[in-house]
């Protein structure tokens, strides 16, 4: 009798593994992601390439009614032709100031925010967050003319101010939020031990939280940039001369429907270039917003 459980024991049971466990489904469940994600990459990769072919071509080509993603003879004339236009280089530096000072000002004043929010005890800060949150339900339509009529009122219409200066008070309730959600994850014997060696408040803030916080203030960055960068609203209701328009003003102003054709050659080489920066930014911020999307996710 021990012998044979002996042996039952010592006998191999074969196991049936289901098919789709298999080596070859997995290699071809493998496949088949990489082929989605090929063509999904593709489908959104596309409008870029015909942009770009697009900038390259002569206005015939333009017209013609093939599709025909590369030009027949690349015509570089057609940036040459920007280059060569002084409104092309004032509007992309006044694109970099705005941006630049709207980012600075915005990144500062949410992260002390959504430090107050997530590190400082004080009265009445859930209300006041609450609050906060509410204003996501109204939208930005419904404030166009009450904040015009203000600008008009302190004389900021035609200058950069209306653009630049709300920047400066935290605007932007889903960033803060967004940062807050993070910096809530952050631990709190962090803080203590800082107001033990005699830290305050805002050394706290500037010291520590902020260096950890590197992941969501790349994410909120790249966010504001991109916000920003391609901004048509404000600028054409506020500024209204044309020595500080911006980008997407110069190149709404190119699509002139009273002009026949319609130069889309000399449209899509200014997008190109009005492109670019918005790579740079995202391919230079990339890993530090892709942690910071999922950490911020996670937290709470």
């Amino acid at each position: 009798m021990d012998v044979a459980r002996r042996y039952s024991q010592d006998k191999p049971v074969a196991v049936n593994v289901p098919r789709w466990r298999s080596p070859v489904w997995q290699h071809l469940r493998t496949a088949l992601i990489y082929a989605v994600l090929l063509a999904a990459s593709a489908f959104f990769l596309f409008p870029m390439a015909w942009m770009g072919g697009t900038s390259l071509k002569t206005i015939e080509e333009v017209g013609q009614p093939q599709l025909n993603l590369l030009p027949m003879s690349p015509q570089w004339q057609n940036y040459a032709k920007l280059f060569q236009e002084e409104q092309f280089y004032r509007a992309y530096a006044n694109s970099i100031f705005v941006t630049a000072v709207v980012l600075f000002g915005t990144v500062t004043s949410i992260s002390l925010v959504a430090f107050s929010f997530a590190r400082l005890e004080w009265p009445g800060k859930r209300i006041v967050f609450a609050l906060m949150l509410s204003t996501l339900m109204l939208p930005a339509q419904a404030t166009l003319v009450p904040q015009y009529v203000l600008f008009f009122n302190l004389g900021w219409i035609r200058t950069f101010n209306p653009i630049t200066i709300p920047g400066f008070f935290a605007g932007g309730a889903a960033l803060v939020f967004l940062l807050r959600q993070f910096m809530m994850g952050i631990p709190k014997e962090l803080d203590e031990a800082a107001m033990i060696d005699g830290a305050n408040p805002l050394q706290i803030w500037w010291h520590i939280i902020m260096p950890l916080s590197r992941p969501a203030i790349a994410t909120v960055t790249v966010f504001l940039f991109v916000g920003q960068w391609n901004n048509l609203i404000n600028p054409l209701l506020y500024l209204q001369k044309a020595e500080l328009y911006t980008m997407p003003i110069y190149v709404a102003q190119k699509h002139n429907l009273q002009e026949s054709p319609i130069p889309w050659n000399d449209i899509m080489a200014a997008s190109v270039l009005f492109v670019i920066p918005v790579l740079v930014v995202f391919l230079l911020t990339q890993r530090y917003f892709i942690e910071g999307i999922t950490l911020t996710g996670t937290k709470g």
